[in-house]
């Protein structure tokens, strides 16, 4: 029931039965969760010394979206590098995309692919590199 209040399921009826289906917004919710439980599967590859790294710049009326953001990208793995500059060291693009279109964040969020970061040898330990 929460999931219908949240516009994530309907029921439908059909044979007598009922059937929850989901609707355009949790499918976009269960693609994001699936590509969360991808980038856990990365930890284990090999690291192809690229830093993906996300910026974004989130006006303080959409506090909320901002505070999500940080706790998706917490729970993810990444690690922050400066208040709006959060790092992970595998590719998260896809991750990236579903994120901007589940929290309508359109050009505020920026996704770079980056060859070196200054000083990054405390990034290296913390994501167990080389």
């Amino acid at each position: 029931m929460r999931l219908a209040r949240k516009g994530l399921v309907t029921f439908v009826l059909k044979d007598g039965k009922k059937f929850a289906r989901l609707t355009p917004a949790g499918l976009q919710r269960l693609k994001l969760e699936q590509e969360k439980a991808t980038l856990q599967l990365q930890k284990n590859k090999r690291w192809d010394k690229r830093w993906r790294v996300i910026i974004f710049d989130i006006p303080e009326r959409r506090r909320g979206m901002r505070g999500r953001l940080r706790a998706i990208m917490q729970e993810c793995g990444f690690v922050r590098l400066q208040d709006s500059v959060w790092v992970y060291p595998h590719d998260c693009e896809e991750l990236t995309v579903l994120l901007k279109a589940e929290l309508k964040a359109g050009s505020s969020v920026l996704y770079m692919v980056v060859e070196k970061i200054e000083n990054d040898g405390w990034l290296k330990k913390c994501f167990s590199l080389e």
